[in-house]
Protein backbone atom coordinates (compact mmCIF):
# COMPACT_ATOMS: atom_id res chain seq x y z
CA UNK A 1 0.00 0.00 0.00
CA UNK A 2 1.46 3.34 -0.88
CA UNK A 3 1.79 6.35 1.68
CA UNK A 4 -0.89 8.75 1.49
CA UNK A 5 0.19 12.07 -0.47
CA UNK A 6 1.86 15.25 1.38
CA UNK A 7 -1.04 17.55 1.88
CA UNK A 8 -0.22 20.49 -0.36
CA UNK A 9 -1.86 23.21 1.91
CA UNK A 10 0.38 25.84 4.14
CA UNK A 11 0.28 27.09 6.84
CA UNK A 12 -0.48 30.71 6.44
CA UNK A 13 2.37 33.24 7.46
CA UNK A 14 2.95 34.55 10.65
CA UNK A 15 1.29 37.86 12.04
CA UNK A 16 4.05 39.92 13.12
CA UNK A 17 2.36 41.95 16.16
CA UNK A 18 4.03 45.12 17.63
CA UNK A 19 3.12 46.64 20.87
CA UNK A 20 1.16 50.36 20.58
CA UNK A 21 0.67 52.55 23.07
CA UNK A 22 -2.58 54.32 22.41
CA UNK A 23 -3.89 57.12 25.20
CA UNK A 24 -1.81 55.63 28.08
CA UNK A 25 -2.45 52.26 27.31
CA UNK A 26 -0.58 49.62 25.32
CA UNK A 27 -1.98 47.58 22.94
CA UNK A 28 -1.06 44.95 20.46
CA UNK A 29 -1.63 45.40 16.95
CA UNK A 30 0.03 43.43 13.24
CA UNK A 31 2.34 45.37 12.49
CA UNK A 32 2.01 48.06 8.96
CA UNK A 33 -2.16 48.78 10.27
CA UNK A 34 -2.55 52.22 9.93
CA UNK A 35 -2.37 54.61 12.90
CA UNK A 36 -6.48 55.76 12.36
CA UNK A 37 -7.24 52.11 12.12
CA UNK A 38 -5.05 51.06 15.58
CA UNK A 39 -6.88 54.05 17.06
CA UNK A 40 -10.53 53.24 15.73
CA UNK A 41 -10.21 49.63 16.92
CA UNK A 42 -9.72 50.39 20.53
CA UNK A 43 -12.54 53.15 19.89
CA UNK A 44 -10.10 56.35 20.07
CA UNK A 45 -11.96 57.87 17.13
CA UNK A 46 -9.39 60.53 15.06
CA UNK A 47 -11.38 62.33 13.18
CA UNK A 48 -10.92 62.68 9.44
CA UNK A 49 -11.80 63.95 6.27
CA UNK A 50 -9.78 62.66 3.42
CA UNK A 51 -9.52 59.02 4.48
CA UNK A 52 -11.53 56.32 3.71
CA UNK A 53 -10.90 52.84 4.35
CA UNK A 54 -11.71 51.36 0.61
CA UNK A 55 -9.71 54.82 -1.35
CA UNK A 56 -6.14 55.48 -1.32
CA UNK A 57 -5.02 58.35 1.58
CA UNK A 58 -3.92 61.13 0.28
CA UNK A 59 -3.48 62.73 3.77
CA UNK A 60 -4.52 66.58 2.52
CA UNK A 61 -7.35 67.15 4.80
CA UNK A 62 -4.85 67.06 7.94
CA UNK A 63 -7.64 66.08 10.24
CA UNK A 64 -6.53 63.25 11.62
CA UNK A 65 -3.53 64.83 12.80
CA UNK A 66 -2.70 63.00 16.43
CA UNK A 67 1.08 63.07 18.29
CA UNK A 68 3.34 60.59 18.19
CA UNK A 69 6.53 59.18 19.91
CA UNK A 70 9.31 56.74 19.79
CA UNK A 71 11.23 55.40 22.25
CA UNK A 72 14.73 56.87 22.14
CA UNK A 73 17.70 55.04 20.97
CA UNK A 74 20.16 53.73 23.80
CA UNK A 75 23.69 54.98 23.83
CA UNK A 76 25.87 51.73 23.26
CA UNK A 77 26.19 49.71 25.72
CA UNK A 78 22.58 51.11 28.18
CA UNK A 79 19.41 49.89 28.57
CA UNK A 80 15.94 51.28 27.12
CA UNK A 81 14.33 53.24 29.77
CA UNK A 82 11.20 51.51 31.13
CA UNK A 83 7.54 52.96 32.27
CA UNK A 84 5.80 51.63 35.25
CA UNK A 85 4.37 48.71 32.50
CA UNK A 86 7.57 47.28 32.04
CA UNK A 87 7.83 48.76 28.33
CA UNK A 88 10.32 51.58 26.86
CA UNK A 89 9.52 55.04 27.39
CA UNK A 90 8.41 56.75 25.38
CA UNK A 91 10.45 60.23 23.79
CA UNK A 92 7.17 62.78 22.08
CA UNK A 93 7.91 63.94 19.03
CA UNK A 94 7.25 68.22 19.54
CA UNK A 95 4.95 68.20 16.01
CA UNK A 96 2.20 66.27 15.34
CA UNK A 97 1.93 63.46 12.19
CA UNK A 98 -1.22 62.67 10.43
CA UNK A 99 -3.04 59.16 10.77
CA UNK A 100 -4.52 57.98 7.64
CA UNK A 101 -1.08 57.72 6.18
CA UNK A 102 1.36 56.48 8.89
CA UNK A 103 1.94 52.54 10.17
CA UNK A 104 2.20 51.42 13.53
CA UNK A 105 5.75 50.34 14.83
CA UNK A 106 7.19 48.20 17.83
CA UNK A 107 7.01 50.73 21.07
CA UNK A 108 4.86 53.67 19.50
CA UNK A 109 2.68 56.00 20.90
CA UNK A 110 -0.29 57.90 19.79
CA UNK A 111 -2.03 60.26 21.76
CA UNK A 112 -5.47 61.23 19.83
CA UNK A 113 -6.65 63.98 22.59
CA UNK A 114 -3.25 65.73 23.95
CA UNK A 115 -3.07 69.60 24.26
CA UNK A 116 -1.19 69.32 20.73
CA UNK A 117 -3.28 67.45 19.49
CA UNK A 118 -6.59 69.56 20.34
CA UNK A 119 -4.75 72.90 18.95
CA UNK A 120 -3.86 70.83 15.53
CA UNK A 121 -7.74 70.53 14.99
CA UNK A 122 -8.66 73.78 16.15
CA UNK A 123 -6.28 75.18 13.77
CA UNK A 124 -7.01 72.71 10.96
CA UNK A 125 -11.10 73.59 11.33
CA UNK A 126 -10.81 77.36 11.29
CA UNK A 127 -8.94 76.92 7.88
CA UNK A 128 -11.51 74.61 6.72
CA UNK A 129 -14.58 77.14 7.30
CA UNK A 130 -12.93 80.63 6.37
CA UNK A 131 -14.23 80.55 3.28
CA UNK A 132 -17.35 77.83 3.85
CA UNK A 133 -20.80 79.01 3.27
CA UNK A 134 -23.00 79.40 6.09
CA UNK A 135 -26.11 77.84 4.72
CA UNK A 136 -26.60 75.16 6.91
CA UNK A 137 -30.28 75.55 6.99
CA UNK A 138 -31.21 74.79 3.57
CA UNK A 139 -27.67 72.25 2.77
CA UNK A 140 -29.29 68.32 2.01
CA UNK A 141 -26.31 67.33 3.94
CA UNK A 142 -27.75 69.11 7.59
CA UNK A 143 -28.09 66.03 10.09
CA UNK A 144 -25.30 64.36 8.86
CA UNK A 145 -22.60 66.50 7.72
CA UNK A 146 -19.23 65.37 9.48
CA UNK A 147 -17.95 69.12 8.75
CA UNK A 148 -20.86 70.32 11.34
CA UNK A 149 -20.13 67.10 13.27
CA UNK A 150 -15.91 68.20 14.01
CA UNK A 151 -16.79 71.56 13.99
CA UNK A 152 -18.60 71.02 17.35
CA UNK A 153 -16.53 68.93 18.60
CA UNK A 154 -13.06 70.31 18.11
CA UNK A 155 -13.74 73.37 16.53
CA UNK A 156 -13.16 77.09 18.27
CA UNK A 157 -16.56 78.02 18.24
CA UNK A 158 -15.67 81.27 16.55
CA UNK A 159 -13.72 83.08 13.90
CA UNK A 160 -10.88 85.10 13.53
CA UNK A 161 -11.49 85.85 9.82
CA UNK A 162 -12.76 89.14 9.14
CA UNK A 163 -12.61 89.33 4.96
CA UNK A 164 -15.08 88.40 2.78
CA UNK A 165 -15.62 84.71 1.73
CA UNK A 166 -14.31 83.63 -1.55
CA UNK A 167 -17.31 82.99 -4.19
CA UNK A 168 -17.63 79.52 -5.93
CA UNK A 169 -19.74 78.29 -8.56
CA UNK A 170 -23.10 77.22 -7.11
CA UNK A 171 -25.50 74.48 -8.33
CA UNK A 172 -23.32 73.06 -10.82
CA UNK A 173 -25.27 70.35 -13.51
CA UNK A 174 -21.93 67.79 -13.20
CA UNK A 175 -24.14 64.81 -14.76
CA UNK A 176 -27.69 63.43 -14.64
CA UNK A 177 -28.08 62.73 -10.97
CA UNK A 178 -25.46 64.79 -9.49
CA UNK A 179 -25.35 68.81 -8.54
CA UNK A 180 -22.00 70.29 -6.84
CA UNK A 181 -21.93 73.65 -4.59
CA UNK A 182 -18.24 74.08 -4.98
CA UNK A 183 -18.34 76.59 -2.01
CA UNK A 184 -19.07 73.99 0.56
CA UNK A 185 -16.14 71.79 -1.19
CA UNK A 186 -13.45 70.61 1.53
CA UNK A 187 -11.04 69.81 -0.97
CA UNK A 188 -10.87 66.20 0.52
CA UNK A 189 -10.66 64.63 -3.15
CA UNK A 190 -12.62 61.33 -2.07
CA UNK A 191 -15.00 61.67 -4.98
CA UNK A 192 -12.01 62.12 -7.27
CA UNK A 193 -10.41 59.38 -5.57
CA UNK A 194 -13.64 56.97 -6.23
CA UNK A 195 -14.11 58.00 -9.66
CA UNK A 196 -10.64 57.14 -10.65
CA UNK A 197 -10.01 54.09 -8.34
CA UNK A 198 -13.36 52.23 -8.28
CA UNK A 199 -15.78 53.46 -11.40
CA UNK A 200 -12.66 53.97 -13.39
CA UNK A 201 -13.63 57.06 -14.96
CA UNK A 202 -11.94 59.64 -13.82
CA UNK A 203 -14.28 63.10 -14.88
CA UNK A 204 -13.38 64.90 -11.79
CA UNK A 205 -10.47 66.87 -10.56
CA UNK A 206 -9.22 70.14 -8.77
CA UNK A 207 -8.57 73.17 -10.67
CA UNK A 208 -6.97 76.59 -9.55
CA UNK A 209 -4.93 77.11 -6.82
CA UNK A 210 -5.06 77.93 -2.96
CA UNK A 211 -8.31 79.65 -1.57
CA UNK A 212 -9.57 79.42 -5.19
CA UNK A 213 -8.91 75.92 -5.68
CA UNK A 214 -12.25 74.31 -7.27
CA UNK A 215 -13.76 70.86 -7.70
CA UNK A 216 -14.34 70.32 -11.20
CA UNK A 217 -15.03 68.50 -14.15
CA UNK A 218 -12.85 67.46 -16.92
CA UNK A 219 -13.74 69.69 -20.20
CA UNK A 220 -16.34 68.01 -22.42
CA UNK A 221 -17.09 65.45 -19.84
CA UNK A 222 -19.48 64.90 -17.32
CA UNK A 223 -20.35 62.71 -14.21
CA UNK A 224 -22.47 59.77 -15.17
CA UNK A 225 -21.72 56.56 -14.90
CA UNK A 226 -23.46 54.25 -13.00
CA UNK A 227 -21.95 54.31 -10.04
CA UNK A 228 -21.97 58.54 -9.52
CA UNK A 229 -24.14 58.94 -6.57
CA UNK A 230 -21.80 57.07 -4.56
CA UNK A 231 -19.80 59.91 -4.31
CA UNK A 232 -22.87 61.76 -2.31
CA UNK A 233 -21.97 59.25 -0.18
CA UNK A 234 -18.92 59.40 0.87
CA UNK A 235 -18.67 63.35 -0.04
CA UNK A 236 -18.36 64.74 4.10
CA UNK A 237 -20.54 67.83 3.41
CA UNK A 238 -23.01 68.83 1.27
CA UNK A 239 -20.85 70.02 -1.80
CA UNK A 240 -22.23 66.71 -3.55
CA UNK A 241 -26.08 65.73 -3.74
CA UNK A 242 -28.05 64.04 -5.21
CA UNK A 243 -30.72 65.11 -7.89
CA UNK A 244 -33.33 62.64 -7.04
CA UNK A 245 -33.24 62.94 -2.94
CA UNK A 246 -32.44 66.97 -3.16
CA UNK A 247 -34.78 68.61 -0.93
CA UNK A 248 -36.99 65.76 -0.64
CA UNK A 249 -36.50 65.31 3.18
CA UNK A 250 -34.47 66.20 5.82
CA UNK A 251 -32.54 63.47 7.25
CA UNK A 252 -33.25 63.25 10.39
CA UNK A 253 -36.74 62.91 9.75
CA UNK A 254 -35.94 59.72 7.93
CA UNK A 255 -36.05 55.92 9.14
CA UNK A 256 -33.50 53.61 8.02
CA UNK A 257 -34.21 50.02 7.63
CA UNK A 258 -31.55 47.73 6.89
CA UNK A 259 -32.52 45.79 3.83
CA UNK A 260 -31.31 44.35 0.50
CA UNK A 261 -31.91 45.77 -3.41
CA UNK A 262 -33.39 43.44 -5.65
CA UNK A 263 -32.97 45.47 -8.94
CA UNK A 264 -30.46 42.34 -9.65
CA UNK A 265 -29.39 39.39 -8.24
CA UNK A 266 -26.34 41.07 -6.88
CA UNK A 267 -28.29 41.71 -3.66
CA UNK A 268 -26.49 44.92 -2.56
CA UNK A 269 -26.68 45.75 1.47
CA UNK A 270 -28.53 49.03 1.79
CA UNK A 271 -30.64 50.97 3.62
CA UNK A 272 -33.71 52.41 3.03
CA UNK A 273 -34.95 55.95 4.31
CA UNK A 274 -38.37 56.33 4.62
CA UNK A 275 -41.19 58.24 6.52
CA UNK A 276 -44.42 58.07 7.24
CA UNK A 277 -45.00 55.08 4.59
CA UNK A 278 -43.11 57.01 1.88
CA UNK A 279 -39.86 55.50 0.68
CA UNK A 280 -37.40 58.77 -0.40
CA UNK A 281 -33.90 57.08 -0.41
CA UNK A 282 -31.86 53.99 -0.79
CA UNK A 283 -27.77 53.96 0.13
CA UNK A 284 -25.73 51.17 0.04
CA UNK A 285 -24.39 49.50 3.38
CA UNK A 286 -21.51 48.19 4.20
CA UNK A 287 -20.73 44.38 3.13
CA UNK A 288 -17.44 43.28 2.09
CA UNK A 289 -18.74 39.97 0.85
CA UNK A 290 -21.07 41.56 -1.18
CA UNK A 291 -21.23 44.94 -2.22
CA UNK A 292 -18.24 46.50 -0.08
CA UNK A 293 -19.57 50.29 0.64
CA UNK A 294 -20.55 50.54 -2.55
CA UNK A 295 -24.20 50.35 -4.99
CA UNK A 296 -24.62 51.49 -8.55
CA UNK A 297 -27.64 54.25 -9.47
CA UNK A 298 -30.14 51.82 -10.81
CA UNK A 299 -30.17 49.71 -8.19
CA UNK A 300 -30.51 52.73 -5.51
CA UNK A 301 -33.30 54.90 -7.63
CA UNK A 302 -35.20 51.56 -8.20
CA UNK A 303 -37.82 52.53 -5.79
CA UNK A 304 -40.36 54.67 -6.86
CA UNK A 305 -42.48 52.46 -8.24
CA UNK A 306 -43.05 51.41 -4.08
CA UNK A 307 -44.53 55.50 -3.79
CA UNK A 308 -46.68 54.96 -7.12
CA UNK A 309 -49.63 56.16 -7.85
CA UNK A 310 -50.53 53.21 -10.00
CA UNK A 311 -50.19 50.71 -6.59
CA UNK A 312 -53.09 48.41 -6.15
CA UNK A 313 -54.73 49.03 -2.80
CA UNK A 314 -58.05 46.68 -2.87
CA UNK A 315 -58.51 43.00 -3.80
CA UNK A 316 -61.28 43.38 -6.82
CA UNK A 317 -63.17 40.52 -9.15
CA UNK A 318 -64.46 41.24 -12.63
CA UNK A 319 -67.98 41.57 -12.71
CA UNK A 320 -69.26 41.73 -16.15
CA UNK A 321 -66.47 43.63 -17.92
CA UNK A 322 -65.14 45.71 -15.06
CA UNK A 323 -63.31 45.32 -11.95
CA UNK A 324 -65.06 45.94 -8.71
CA UNK A 325 -63.42 45.86 -5.17
CA UNK A 326 -64.21 43.36 -2.53
CA UNK A 327 -63.28 41.63 0.07
CA UNK A 328 -60.25 39.65 0.51
CA UNK A 329 -62.71 36.46 1.97
CA UNK A 330 -64.64 36.89 -1.23
CA UNK A 331 -61.76 37.26 -3.84
CA UNK A 332 -59.68 34.51 -2.22
CA UNK A 333 -63.12 32.69 -2.56
CA UNK A 334 -63.47 33.40 -6.40
CA UNK A 335 -60.08 32.89 -7.20
CA UNK A 336 -60.06 29.22 -5.51
CA UNK A 337 -63.37 28.40 -7.09
CA UNK A 338 -61.74 29.74 -10.52
CA UNK A 339 -58.64 27.26 -9.99
CA UNK A 340 -60.65 24.21 -8.86
CA UNK A 341 -63.38 24.64 -11.96
CA UNK A 342 -60.11 22.96 -14.18
CA UNK A 343 -58.29 19.76 -13.72
CA UNK A 344 -54.95 20.21 -12.00
CA UNK A 345 -52.98 20.05 -15.48
CA UNK A 346 -54.99 22.68 -17.04
CA UNK A 347 -53.62 24.65 -14.63
CA UNK A 348 -50.02 26.86 -14.60
CA UNK A 349 -48.86 28.97 -11.75
CA UNK A 350 -46.43 31.76 -13.20
CA UNK A 351 -44.77 33.16 -9.91
CA UNK A 352 -41.52 35.48 -9.89
CA UNK A 353 -37.69 34.96 -8.87
CA UNK A 354 -38.60 38.23 -7.57
CA UNK A 355 -40.38 36.38 -5.22
CA UNK A 356 -39.13 36.05 -1.40
CA UNK A 357 -37.88 32.23 -0.34
CA UNK A 358 -41.43 32.31 2.23
CA UNK A 359 -43.63 33.43 -0.48
CA UNK A 360 -41.94 30.71 -3.10
CA UNK A 361 -42.12 27.79 -0.02
CA UNK A 362 -45.76 28.55 0.01
CA UNK A 363 -46.18 28.60 -3.74
CA UNK A 364 -44.70 25.49 -3.71
CA UNK A 365 -47.10 24.19 -1.20
CA UNK A 366 -50.20 25.41 -2.93
CA UNK A 367 -49.02 23.67 -6.41
CA UNK A 368 -48.86 20.84 -4.16
CA UNK A 369 -52.42 21.33 -2.70
CA UNK A 370 -54.05 21.87 -6.28
CA UNK A 371 -51.53 19.03 -7.91
CA UNK A 372 -50.22 21.69 -10.23
CA UNK A 373 -46.58 20.37 -12.15
CA UNK A 374 -47.15 23.18 -14.89
CA UNK A 375 -44.84 26.21 -12.83
CA UNK A 376 -41.97 28.40 -13.90
CA UNK A 377 -40.47 32.40 -13.18
CA UNK A 378 -39.74 34.68 -15.81
CA UNK A 379 -36.02 35.10 -16.24
CA UNK A 380 -33.99 38.27 -16.73
CA UNK A 381 -30.24 38.00 -17.42
CA UNK A 382 -28.26 40.68 -19.89
CA UNK A 383 -27.21 43.60 -16.38
CA UNK A 384 -23.65 42.85 -15.89
CA UNK A 385 -21.12 44.80 -15.66
CA UNK A 386 -17.42 45.06 -14.56
CA UNK A 387 -17.91 45.97 -11.02
CA UNK A 388 -21.22 44.85 -9.22
CA UNK A 389 -24.01 44.53 -11.39
CA UNK A 390 -25.01 40.91 -11.53
CA UNK A 391 -25.90 39.36 -15.29
CA UNK A 392 -29.02 37.92 -13.50
CA UNK A 393 -31.49 40.44 -12.99
CA UNK A 394 -33.94 38.78 -10.81
CA UNK A 395 -32.86 39.01 -7.55
CA UNK A 396 -33.42 35.48 -6.17
CA UNK A 397 -33.16 33.17 -8.91
CA UNK A 398 -31.30 30.79 -6.24
CA UNK A 399 -33.87 30.94 -4.39
CA UNK A 400 -36.07 29.39 -6.94
CA UNK A 401 -34.32 26.54 -8.10
CA UNK A 402 -33.62 25.71 -4.36
CA UNK A 403 -37.33 25.90 -3.71
CA UNK A 404 -38.85 25.30 -6.61
CA UNK A 405 -36.55 22.73 -7.83
CA UNK A 406 -36.60 24.29 -11.28
CA UNK A 407 -34.83 26.63 -13.74
CA UNK A 408 -35.60 29.97 -14.33
CA UNK A 409 -37.42 29.90 -17.87
CA UNK A 410 -37.16 26.12 -18.46
CA UNK A 411 -40.83 25.98 -18.71
CA UNK A 412 -42.09 28.74 -19.35
CA UNK A 413 -42.16 28.46 -23.35
CA UNK A 414 -44.13 25.43 -22.85
CA UNK A 415 -47.05 27.30 -20.98
CA UNK A 416 -47.14 30.12 -23.17
CA UNK A 417 -47.97 27.03 -25.75
CA UNK A 418 -50.29 25.55 -23.83
CA UNK A 419 -52.22 28.91 -22.94
CA UNK A 420 -52.40 28.93 -27.19
CA UNK A 421 -53.38 25.86 -27.75
CA UNK A 422 -55.87 25.25 -24.72
CA UNK A 423 -54.71 23.02 -22.93
CA UNK A 424 -54.20 25.41 -20.06
CA UNK A 425 -57.28 26.62 -19.17
CA UNK A 426 -56.43 28.56 -16.09
CA UNK A 427 -53.15 30.68 -15.07
CA UNK A 428 -52.51 32.13 -11.63
CA UNK A 429 -49.54 34.78 -12.31
CA UNK A 430 -47.56 36.10 -9.38
CA UNK A 431 -45.29 39.54 -9.19
CA UNK A 432 -45.30 39.33 -13.09
CA UNK A 433 -47.01 41.29 -15.85
CA UNK A 434 -47.73 38.00 -18.29
CA UNK A 435 -48.54 40.36 -21.57
CA UNK A 436 -44.28 41.01 -20.62
CA UNK A 437 -43.43 37.98 -20.56
CA UNK A 438 -44.54 36.35 -23.73
CA UNK A 439 -47.96 35.55 -23.41
CA UNK A 440 -50.24 37.37 -26.10
CA UNK A 441 -53.39 39.17 -24.90
CA UNK A 442 -55.87 37.17 -27.45
CA UNK A 443 -54.12 33.86 -25.50
CA UNK A 444 -55.27 35.23 -22.18
CA UNK A 445 -58.42 36.28 -22.77
CA UNK A 446 -59.76 32.71 -23.60
CA UNK A 447 -58.30 31.59 -20.12
CA UNK A 448 -61.16 30.40 -18.18
CA UNK A 449 -59.88 31.77 -15.24
CA UNK A 450 -56.78 34.26 -15.18
CA UNK A 451 -55.72 35.03 -11.40
CA UNK A 452 -53.05 37.57 -10.87
CA UNK A 453 -51.21 39.10 -7.77
CA UNK A 454 -49.16 42.12 -8.06
CA UNK A 455 -48.67 45.65 -6.57
CA UNK A 456 -49.54 47.87 -9.92
CA UNK A 457 -51.80 48.07 -12.17
CA UNK A 458 -50.91 46.45 -15.29
CA UNK A 459 -52.55 45.34 -18.41
CA UNK A 460 -52.19 41.50 -17.27
CA UNK A 461 -54.28 42.54 -13.87
CA UNK A 462 -56.87 44.56 -16.54
CA UNK A 463 -57.32 41.04 -18.20
CA UNK A 464 -57.69 39.12 -14.61
CA UNK A 465 -60.99 37.45 -13.46
CA UNK A 466 -59.41 37.83 -9.59
CA UNK A 467 -56.86 40.71 -9.06
CA UNK A 468 -54.64 40.43 -5.64
CA UNK A 469 -52.80 42.95 -4.73
CA UNK A 470 -49.62 41.98 -2.65
CA UNK A 471 -46.58 44.03 -1.16
CA UNK A 472 -43.30 45.42 -2.79
CA UNK A 473 -39.42 44.82 -0.97
CA UNK A 474 -39.30 47.76 1.21
CA UNK A 475 -43.13 46.40 2.78
CA UNK A 476 -42.18 42.78 3.65
CA UNK A 477 -39.97 40.70 5.71
CA UNK A 478 -38.33 37.50 3.92
CA UNK A 479 -34.92 36.10 2.81
CA UNK A 480 -33.45 36.02 -0.91
CA UNK A 481 -30.08 33.94 -2.25
CA UNK A 482 -28.04 36.27 -4.39
CA UNK A 483 -25.83 34.98 -7.34
CA UNK A 484 -23.14 33.83 -4.90
CA UNK A 485 -25.27 31.69 -3.31
CA UNK A 486 -25.63 33.85 0.29
CA UNK A 487 -28.63 34.14 1.89
CA UNK A 488 -29.95 37.52 2.80
CA UNK A 489 -33.00 39.18 4.78
CA UNK A 490 -35.23 41.97 3.28
CA UNK A 491 -36.82 44.01 6.28
CA UNK A 492 -39.92 45.94 5.84
CA UNK A 493 -39.11 49.88 5.89
CA UNK A 494 -42.93 50.84 5.55
CA UNK A 495 -46.44 49.49 5.27
CA UNK A 496 -48.45 48.44 2.16
CA UNK A 497 -50.91 50.78 0.76
CA UNK A 498 -54.41 50.71 1.14
CA UNK A 499 -55.67 47.18 1.49
CA UNK A 500 -52.98 45.11 0.15
CA UNK A 501 -51.47 42.44 1.99
CA UNK A 502 -48.33 40.55 2.37
CA UNK A 503 -47.73 37.93 -0.60
CA UNK A 504 -46.76 35.56 1.53
CA UNK A 505 -50.32 35.72 3.52
CA UNK A 506 -51.64 36.10 0.33
CA UNK A 507 -50.55 32.64 -1.20
CA UNK A 508 -51.26 31.23 2.35
CA UNK A 509 -54.82 32.63 2.78
CA UNK A 510 -55.33 30.76 -1.13
CA UNK A 511 -54.06 27.34 0.07
CA UNK A 512 -56.79 27.44 2.41
CA UNK A 513 -59.64 28.77 0.23
CA UNK A 514 -58.29 25.62 -2.09
CA UNK A 515 -58.72 23.19 0.75
CA UNK A 516 -55.31 23.32 1.90
CA UNK A 517 -54.06 23.63 5.98
CA UNK A 518 -53.53 26.66 7.93
CA UNK A 519 -51.34 26.57 10.75
CA UNK A 520 -48.31 29.21 9.67
CA UNK A 521 -49.35 32.53 11.46
CA UNK A 522 -45.75 34.72 10.96
CA UNK A 523 -43.20 35.19 8.36
CA UNK A 524 -40.98 33.14 10.53
CA UNK A 525 -43.39 30.27 10.58
CA UNK A 526 -42.83 29.99 7.16
CA UNK A 527 -39.23 30.41 7.46
CA UNK A 528 -39.31 27.57 9.97
CA UNK A 529 -41.46 24.78 8.03
CA UNK A 530 -39.04 25.60 4.95
CA UNK A 531 -35.76 25.04 6.86
CA UNK A 532 -37.19 21.78 7.78
CA UNK A 533 -37.90 20.74 4.41
CA UNK A 534 -34.99 22.32 2.54
CA UNK A 535 -31.40 21.27 3.50
CA UNK A 536 -29.95 24.60 2.59
CA UNK A 537 -31.85 26.16 5.29
CA UNK A 538 -31.24 23.77 8.17
CA UNK A 539 -30.75 25.07 11.40
CA UNK A 540 -31.05 28.57 10.53
CA UNK A 541 -33.69 30.97 10.87
CA UNK A 542 -34.73 34.95 10.01
CA UNK A 543 -32.93 36.44 12.85
CA UNK A 544 -29.85 34.34 12.38
CA UNK A 545 -28.96 34.90 9.05
CA UNK A 546 -28.31 38.39 10.45
CA UNK A 547 -27.33 42.06 8.54
CA UNK A 548 -24.78 40.28 6.68
CA UNK A 549 -26.57 36.85 5.39
CA UNK A 550 -24.68 33.65 6.31
CA UNK A 551 -23.20 31.47 2.64
CA UNK A 552 -25.80 28.37 1.86
CA UNK A 553 -24.01 27.38 -1.43
CA UNK A 554 -21.39 27.90 -3.94
CA UNK A 555 -21.98 29.28 -6.99
CA UNK A 556 -18.44 30.40 -7.99
CA UNK A 557 -19.29 33.20 -9.32
CA UNK A 558 -16.71 35.92 -8.02
CA UNK A 559 -17.67 40.19 -8.07
CA UNK A 560 -15.56 41.85 -10.37
CA UNK A 561 -15.02 45.15 -7.68
CA UNK A 562 -14.25 42.92 -4.30
CA UNK A 563 -11.70 40.87 -6.25
CA UNK A 564 -9.93 44.23 -7.46
CA UNK A 565 -10.35 45.72 -4.00
CA UNK A 566 -8.72 42.49 -2.90
CA UNK A 567 -5.57 42.98 -4.89
CA UNK A 568 -5.56 46.90 -3.77
CA UNK A 569 -5.23 45.77 -0.32
CA UNK A 570 -3.06 43.22 -0.82
CA UNK A 571 -0.89 45.28 -2.12
CA UNK A 572 -1.17 47.76 0.55
CA UNK A 573 -3.15 50.51 -1.70
CA UNK A 574 -6.31 50.17 1.12
CA UNK A 575 -7.22 49.57 4.07
CA UNK A 576 -10.43 47.71 2.79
Amino acid sequence: MSAPAASTQTAPPPVDMVNVQIDGVWHKFPKGTRMIEACKQVQAEVPHYCYHPKLTSPGNCRMCLVEMGMPPRPAPGQEPEKDEHGMPKISWMPRAVIACANTVSEGMGIRTNSMLTQECRKGVMEFLLINHPLDCPICDQAGECRLQEFSVEHGKGESRFREDKVKKPKNVDIGPRVRLDDERCIMCSRCIRFTAEIADDPVLGFTERGSYTTLAVHPGKRLENNYSLNTVDICPVGALTSNDFRFQMRVWFLNETKSICTKCGRGCNTEIGSRENTVYRQTPRDNNDVNSSWMCDQGRNDFHFVNSEYRLTDPMVKVGAKHEATMWKKALAAAAAGLKSVKADEIAIVASARMTNEELFMVRSLAKTLGVTQIDVVPRTGGADNYLRADDLNPNSNGVRKILGIEPGAKLQSIIDGVRGGSIKAVLALGENLLKSGFEKADLQKLSCLVSSHILANASADLSHVVLPGSSYAEKRGSMINVTGRLQRLNRAINSPGNAHDTWEIIRDLIVACGGSNGLHAVEDVFKLMASEISIFEGLTLSRIGDLGVQVMETNEKIPLLEREKERKAKGMIVG
